[in-house]
This record gives structure tokens, sequence and C-alpha cells, in this order.
């Protein structure tokens, strides 16, 4: 199943709440007069729910650095060092690996709920993770206790799906790039914000106090379940398609820009829960102190996100596919800085490598997704051409949009369970990153070739 919207006036039946029976956004005089200021609304409040998803997604990132030596003291962790730094690389990896799982039943909740309902109740179940952790928390609890609620703070990776479903049915094509970048742009965000939170309680308080980071969240979620039940609305016209999936898992395209997205989402995500804890292993001297190592990872998560959106105005204007492979090619440079200043123990050269990674993974988001819907816009260019009606080609357009955007989302987002356990490996068997480094490289090289042969040789019918 995936999402559709038709581009005429249907009369469904109600299902109670907010709905709007009539969305036209590829009409412009609807758009102008109508669509747009309530697209608008919608949007604003799904950033907010998606950010407050993100901050919950990612907070293990900042737990961990709380999990100091009265942990290992009390047997909550065991063994020597690199196995010590292998576990809290665990406990980073599962929610990711959960949050990657829930992006596809939160893709099609969208249109069996709608977009306004399951806002609701996506950032209800944020609470979830956030008291367990609190509960919980504790020197002495059982490594398995701690594994159990990480992967609990999953539940937040799935709002980034149906947030960024529910609003592509909200805007025109055209504008698709510029709405679904700042809406994944602003969720991004919820990173560095809840690592800043962390740093302001570790720099205030000390690391015997990270209940007060999850206490600061606990209103911040309920204002996003009440905002998105005042504000937001339903689309009865979007609804899923029982065939859609399965002609999504057909189509070459979806797996080529999943493999693509674990590129860019994956690295963003990976790198970000990863940050501190690579930091505080491969520069023990520097980062001796949980403060130390918070004092840094926020930036580059910050200035990913915050370039998120130029990324998706970058393809608006010279196409999504250039754009991407150029972000590729300028990755493996960095993973190859970040390579080089590991070798020769530059914590500055370091750090620069890391921030120019999060900021082209940050533009490589904006870029991928811009491609999706301009795949399938080729597509039907093709079959108007061939004979087929307008209307239907656009409506299977959209529909195979939306279940690509849920599966590439999902894929994607494994990508950073990949990154936290190849520093995992690295770490355990070499007491370094190095060879994860390396593995980076290889990959982002392996990205250039394969968006370059299907998007842009000479030849292709898919230059997006």
């Amino acid at each position: 199943m995936a999402l559709a919207t038709d581009t005429a006036p249907t009369t469904p039946t109600r299902r109670g709440g907010r709905w709007i029976d009539d969305w036209r956004p590829e009409d412009p005089e609807f758009w102008a007069t109508t669509g747009k200021p309530i697209a608008r609304r919608n949007l604003w409040f799904s950033v907010f729910s998606e950010h407050i998803g993100f901050s919950i997604w990612s907070l293990w990132s900042v737990m961990v650095l709380f999990l100091g030596p009265a942990y290992v003291a009390a047997g909550t962790f065991t063994g020597e060092p690199a196995e010590v730094a292998a576990q809290k690389f665990l406990l980073t990896a599962l929610p990711t690996a959960l949050g990657a799982f829930v992006r596809l039943p939160y893709t099609f909740a969208v249109a069996t709920f709608g977009g306004r309902n399951w806002t609701i109740v996506s950032a209800s179940l944020l609470l979830v993770p956030t008291v367990a952790t609190a509960f919980v928390l504790e020197p002495g609890v059982s490594y398995t206790t701690l594994l159990v609620v990480a992967c609990l703070a999953g539940v937040g990776g799935g709002n980034f799906a149906s947030s960024m479903a529910n609003i592509n049915a909200f805007y025109p094509e055209r504008e698709k790039g510029w709405a679904l970048g700042l809406n994944a742009g602003g969720g991004n965000l919820g990173v560095p914000v809840i690592q800043l939170v962390g740093l302001l309680v570790l720099a205030t308080v000390g690391a015997d106090h990270p209940r007060i980071v999850l206490l600061v969240y606990v209103p911040f979620i309920v204002a996003a379940a009440v905002g998105a039940a005042l504000l937001m609305d339903n689309l009865s016209t979007t609804r899923n398609q029982p065939r859609a999936l399965r002609d999504a898992t057909g189509e070459k395209h979806t797996w080529v820009m999943s493999f693509l997205y674990i590129g860019t989402f994956g690295s963003f995500i990976g790198f970000s829960f990863a940050f501190g804890q690579v930091l505080t292993n491969q520069f023990s001297g520097s980062f001796a102190t949980p403060l130390a190592a918070a004092s840094l990872t926020w930036l580059g998560p910050l200035l990913g996100s915050l370039i998120r959106p130029v990324g998706g105005k970058l393809a608006d204007r010279f196409g999504g596919a250039r754009i991407t492979a150029w972000v590729f090619v300028a990755m493996a440079l960095g993973a190859a800085v970040v390579f080089a200043a590991s070798q020769v123990g530059s914590l500055p050269l370091f750090v620069v490598g890391f921030v120019l990674l999060f900021v082209l993974s940050g533009l490589g988001n904006g870029s991928t997704y811009k491609m999706i819907p301009a795949i399938f816009r080729v597509q039907a260019m093709d079959a108007v051409a061939a004979g087929e009606d307008a209307r239907t080609a656009d409506r299977r357009a959209l529909r195979m949009s939306g279940a690509l955007i849920g599966i590439a989302g999902a894929v994607g987002a494994f990508g950073g369970v990949l990154v936290n356990l190849a520093f995992r490996q690295s770490f355990l068997t070499t007491g370094a990153g190095d060879a994860a480094y390396l593995v980076f490289i290889a990959f982002y090289v392996v990205c250039v070739a394969v968006t370059w042969a299907v998007y842009l040789r000479p030849g292709t019918r898919f230059r997006v």
C-alpha cells in the first residue's frame, strides 16, 4: 500500500475530525487562494512533531554520555574499555534499527487514520520511551534493561516517515523539493537540539542527573500532540492503494534510491548517534569527561539539519541527481579527511572532516528526496506521450512516489544501524575507527558510480 491523492474533488465518507474533502494543489487558482495557507499551517506543526520525534529517537546519543564510571563500577557495563565501548555503540544502534523498522507502517498510517489523527498518536507514543528511560536509568540497572528502553526510543524514527508522507500529499509537484526539504530539515534539528539540552545539563548539574533531559521533553511531547489536535488537518483524498507497495518493490528505482538514501540519511543519523562516542574513544585524552564530548557532538547535526532545505532547493534548480552525485564525491573526500586525521592524531582536522560529512549528508538528504517524485514524473510524461490519460498518469506517479518515500525512508534509516555497527566492530577489533572510515570511503565511491550510471550517463531517460 502507499499514498495517493486525487487531483479532483471527491466526497468520501467522513470519519470524524478535521477532514478536507476537496484538495487540488496542482490547480494554480486553488493553491493560491485556498491550498497554500492550509498546507503551510500543516507543514509547521508537522515539522514541530517530527522535530520532537527526532529528539527522542536520538535520545541515546545523549544518554550514553551520562553512563560513565559509576555504571561500570555498578556492573551495568563489563569487560575491557573496548568492550564497554562496543556495548554503548549497541545502545545507539538499537533505536536506529527500530526507527527504521516502523517507518513503513507509519507511512501508511497517514492514509488509514489521517495525517492529523496519526500525528496525535505518534506524538503521544513518544512519552513511552521518555518515561521508561527516566524510570530505570541509574547505576546498577542491568544492561539488558538499558537495551530494551533504548530500543523503545526507535518510535521517534517513525515520525519522519508519516510526516513526509503527509506533507508530500499537501504540496504541488513544483514545491515539493522546498516543502519536503524544510519538513525533513526541521525534523532533523531535533538531533542537535537534544544534544544541546544534554550539554546544558552536563554543564550545570553534572553527569549524575540525566533525568533532567527527559523531564524537559515531556511538556514538548504533550504540546506536539495537542497542537496537532487543534491545528492540523486530514485529507480525505489521501488513501492507501493496496497494489502500490507491491508495484514499488518491483520498480528498480525504489532500490536504487533506497541505496542512495543509505548514503545520505543513513550517514547523517548514524554519525549523529555515534559521534560523541567516537570522540570519547578516539581521543580519550581530550575528551575525558562527558561534558567535553557533548560540547562538540551537536555542531555537525545542527549544520546538517539546517542545510537540508538547501539541498532540496539546489535540486529544484540544477537537478537532484547532479547534486546528489557531487555530494557523494565530496563525502568520500570528507571521510578521507577523517581517516587522515585519525592516522596523525589531529583532533581539529578530525572534527572538521566530520562536520563536513554532516553538512554534505544534509545536502544529500534534500537532493535525494527531490529525485523521488521527479523519477515518476518522467514516467508519467512518457505514459501521456504514449496516449494515457494525464490525470491517471499523475495519480499513479503520486502513488508510486508515496510508496518509494516510505520504503527509501525505512531502508535508508538502516544505514544508521550499519554506521554504528561498523564503529562498534572497528573499535572492538582495532581500538580505533580507522577500518570504519575506509568502509565509508568505499561506499561513497560506489554511490557516485550508481548515481551516474542510472541518472546521469548520456542517453538515460531519467536525468532527474
